[in-house]
């Protein structure tokens, strides 16, 4: 069955999710970006090339033909090449969550989005998900 994680009080949900991107593909683990529109995608790509001055994170959108090697793959559609670990960029979830292994839920200090963040925890634990809640820690300012 399907694992979910809620990585909450990200202060920027895109970065966070180019971080747990990077960690997962040193462990070894593919990931799938899926993002809600082409737009959010676009600008996904763009900070992945830019996000670590001292790593390469690889990726590709889906629909490329490296994507069935690529660790990172972005998506907006529904074209995935595995079904390792999804993080999902939606408002509400994805209906094909469960093709995955593990599924990733990234929620904002937002109060908007965390009320949809909670709607998609019950949505969740009332199928009968194993859930994690990790909270993230605010970054520093110097």
């Amino acid at each position: 069955m399907t694992k979910v994680d809620f990585y909450t009080g990200s202060e920027d949900k895109l970065r966070t999710a180019c971080q747990i991107s990077q960690k997962a593909m040193q462990n070894g683990v593919r990931v799938l970006l899926h993002t809600p529109n082409q737009a959010l995608a676009e600008q996904l790509d763009q900070l992945l090339w830019s996000f670590s001055a001292s790593a390469f994170l690889p990726h590709c959108f889906s629909h490329e033909a490296e994507a069935a090697t690529m660790p990172i793959v972005i998506a907006c559609d529904d074209k995935w090449p595995h079904s390792e670990l999804l993080i999902s960029l939606h408002d509400n979830c994805p209906t094909f969550f469960s093709r995955f292994e593990r599924v990733i839920e990234i929620i904002s200090n937002d109060a908007d989005d965390a009320a949809r963040g909670r709607e998609r925890f019950k949505f969740y634990r009332d199928r009968g998900y194993e859930i994690r809640h990790i909270p993230l820690k605010p970054t520093s300012t110097p």
